[in-house]
């Protein structure tokens, strides 16, 4: 798909965008929905609008004039396509979205880098990290701490993350290591301690697993309370249904990760295909990824330019 027409089916978006009890701790890490608004591009682009910016960067969209808005969208198409053949592809359009999407993620490394990175190198070592965090030994020798945190159990749990993070093991992070330290459950490769870290946390009685109790336990807190709030019955039947597999009586690691990572749709590739389909001008057909994308002509199949 050619730029200019990329160009002008995302101005008319913008342009559309612009007129008009208790409480369940959710250990589950869903993908984002790209917008909380509705997706009908017949009555508004509010949800596409959303998608491609970033709620947070749409709402200052929503300040400037048509002209300011086609000006800075023009900028950020010229990013998107990262081979600069002048074509838009579905999967860079969708590695833009995810990124539009998670930018929070990028501004919170950014603002923890420089916290982190003491001597400026552009790396942050482990002890680096350590030495920031944890104020050179003085917390940890804190027997007692105000706030009740075990700062000795965390220190030794932030290394082993940093360890996992740091693939070439030498202790010292890029930031894109220092991301995946920050942000574990974004990568693929620091799965299993997110896991671990799970069910750390709601193993009580050590034994490796995590039983109906111990999971309902994580999430609600009776205190003194003899009626359950009908959502926690529900999380019982589902434990029982669904997250015991194996039905034993208690989940195991791949169990929990099944639970707390499970494969979710792709809003952001679905995105991608939707906007791509909406703005090609020439009917490009759009493929399973691996497979050239192929525009029939005469009967005839050719790829797209740049795929």
């Amino acid at each position: 798909m050619d730029l200019r027409q990329f160009l002008m089916c995302l101005s008319l978006c913008t342009a559309f965008a612009l007129s008009k009890p208790t409480e369940k701790k959710d250990r589950v890490h869903h993908e984002p929905q790209l917008s909380d608004k509705t997706h009908n591009d017949a009555e508004s682009f509010d949800y596409d609008h959303d998608a491609f910016l970033g709620a947070e960067e749409a709402k200052t969209f929503d300040q400037l004039t048509p002209e300011e808005s086609k000006e800075r969208l023009g900028k950020i198409v010229s990013k998107i396509d990262g081979d600069k053949d002048g074509f838009v592809t579905v999967d860079e359009l969708k590695d833009w979205i995810k990124f539009a999407q998670k930018r929070w993620i990028y501004e919170d490394v950014e603002r923890q880098w420089k916290g982190h990175d003491l001597n400026e190198d552009g790396l942050v070592s482990w002890e680096e990290y350590k030495n920031a965090t944890y104020g050179y030994g003085y917390v940890l020798d804190d027997p007692d701490p105000d706030d009740g945190f075990n700062y000795k159990q965390m220190m030794v749990r932030d290394e082993r993350r940093f360890k996992m993070a740091d693939k070439d093991g030498d202790l010292i992070a890029t930031k894109e290591e220092f991301t995946a330290f920050l942000h574990p459950e974004e990568y693929d490769y620091m799965k299993d301690i997110v896991v671990q870290e799970t069910m750390e946390d709601i193993d009580k009685n050590g034994d490796g697993f995590i039983d109906l109790e111990e999971y309902i336990g994580d999430m609600y807190s009776h205190d003194g309370n003899a009626d359950e709030p009908e959502w926690v019955k529900t999380e019982r039947e589902q434990f029982v249904e669904f997250r015991d597999k194996n039905r034993d009586g208690k989940m195991d690691k791949e169990e929990t990760k099944d639970w707390i990572l499970p494969s979710d749709y792709d809003h952001a590739e679905a995105e991608a295909r939707h906007l791509i389909y909406e703005s090609d001008q020439n009917k490009y057909l759009l493929q399973s990824p691996g497979r050239p994308p192929k525009h029939r002509h005469g009967g005839q199949s050719r790829s797209i330019p740049g795929s």
